[in-house]
């Protein structure tokens, strides 16, 4: 408890110091307490994690309040899902005293602060950012930088993407192309990130593809003018051109997102790293599948598909058509096409020309009414009673005294409006004299 000493006196154990030197308690307890500033960064620890606020031992007087919705740069974070107790924090004073004489600490803005430092130094030295999506919004993604960096959907991928929400979650790497910290403002691309770190696969990938090869691959989007196929290591484009040998309106009507296909190699540029596809060079040529299976003379069955000043169009195959010309549509004069034919009418023609180089089929009504051999594909369909042995085309057969087909009743016609009596049999029918443009007809008389 003490000492003695040679005299025999007590001297007690000293308990205290007075250090205060010549201060006050209150100035004493006054200076133990950390000095604070607006907009300030301090550190503390987590003391107590409740359900809409955090509180923060900073040393201060009282402990700093961090409100949820100054957690962090997501929108309606849960807390406990940002901060536990025991952990150490960086947090900007907000307030020093509220109208509660609370101490208002933001952690986000700290944390803002802080990453604006180092983004500015990241694009300074050309480098990327990285960070998990948090958000999808109009026209792009928000990406957790330490702040909200904006990623246009546009620069998402290599090329445009449509639906964003799978890459809500996904760690993604991307370069920094606008910064404003006035406007708060941090553009980000990663399709530049891909472009930059891809490059040498790009030009080995290009380096090894060939003019003329066939590749599989999967269709990535489908646009207006084509369809975008990935190979593997590159995306090429089929021109709407290059989709089929048919007319094709609209891209979608062949292929659609997703699809396998097989296709030809046309054009690999180098210098602007594009490739230039074909899937109807991977498809048999119908016009060459038509010319190998018919030949000049042969009739076939078709269908009108248009009209033209100078003769009607005839789908004779898929996607085929063949031009009948106006002087091979009748044995008699014609003006218009109209007098013959009409649009989506069914009727026999003869191949009278084949010009598979210039895709060209020239047809004639008028010789196929004269008769001749017709094409195998048909000769089944059509039954045996329209061509004889030889596959010659004999028409329709008719017994002794039926007249049923549409010349016979148009003749019959003709007769019971005229009054006239039909030609005994051996007698030549009526000929028509041709008339020129402007002239009354004359009246018909039995040719001499």
């Amino acid at each position: 408890m003490g000492t003695f000493d040679e005299n025999g006196e007590s001297h007690p154990r000293q308990v205290t110091e007075n250090d205060l030197a010549g201060m006050s308690m209150e100035d004493a307890y006054a200076s133990s307490m950390v000095e604070v500033e607006d907009g300030q960064i301090v550190q503390g620890t987590v003391v107590k994690v409740d359900r809409d606020e955090v509180l923060l031992d900073i040393g201060y007087k009282s402990e700093g309040v961090i409100p949820s919705r100054e957690l962090s740069i997501r929108n309606d974070v849960n807390p406990s899902e940002v901060v536990s107790l025991g952990d150490h924090v960086e947090a900007l004073v907000l307030q020093r005293e509220d109208k509660d004489g609370r101490l208002i600490l933001s952690k986000k803005r700290a944390q803002y602060e802080r990453a604006w430092g180092q983004i500015e130094s990241i694009k300074e030295n050309d480098g990327y950012v990285t960070g998990p999506v948090i958000e999808v919004v109009k026209g792009g993604l928000i990406i957790d930088i330490g702040l909200r960096g904006f990623l246009p959907a546009s620069l998402v991928e290599l090329r445009r993407v449509r639906d964003l929400q799978p890459y809500v979650g996904q760690t993604l790497e991307a370069k920094i192309i606008e910064l404003d910290k006035n406007r708060n403002n941090v553009v980000l691309s990663r399709r530049l990130f891909l472009e930059e770190t891809q490059k040498e696969q790009r030009e080995e990938f290009l380096a090894n593809l060939k003019p003329g090869e066939v590749r599989r691959g999967k269709v990535s989007s489908v646009v207006n003018f084509g369809a975008f196929v990935d190979l593997g290591g590159m995306d090429g484009l089929i021109h709407v051109s290059e989709l089929s040998w048919k007319h094709v309106d609209h891209p979608s009507q062949v292929v659609a997102v997703g699809d396998e296909v097989e296709v030809q190699v046309l054009e690999v540029d180098l210098d602007r790293d594009r490739i230039s596809l074909s899937l109807k060079a991977t498809q048999q040529d119908p016009w060459q599948e038509f010319a190998s299976n018919h030949r000049v003379g042969e009739l076939v069955y078709g269908r009108v598909t248009k009209l033209v000043p100078f003769g009607a169009f005839v789908q004779v195959g898929d996607g085929i058509e063949g031009l009948v010309h106006i002087s091979e549509m009748s044995a008699h004069h014609v003006d218009l096409p109209e007098q013959v034919v009409t649009p989506a009418e069914e009727l026999w023609v003869k191949i009278i020309d084949l010009d598979l180089q210039r895709r060209r089929i020239s047809l004639s009504i008028k010789q196929a009414a004269e008769g001749g051999v017709v094409a195998a594909e048909y000769q089944e369909a059509f039954g045996a009673h329209m061509y004889d042995d030889q596959g010659n085309y004999i028409g329709p057969s008719y017994t002794e005294g039926e007249y049923s087909s549409e010349g016979q009743e148009a003749w019959e016609e003709y007769y019971a409006a005229t009054g006239e009596e039909p030609p005994a049999e051996g007698e030549e029918g009526v000929v028509y004299e041709e008339v020129a443009e402007g002239e009354a007809p004359a009246e018909a008389q039995p040719e001499q």
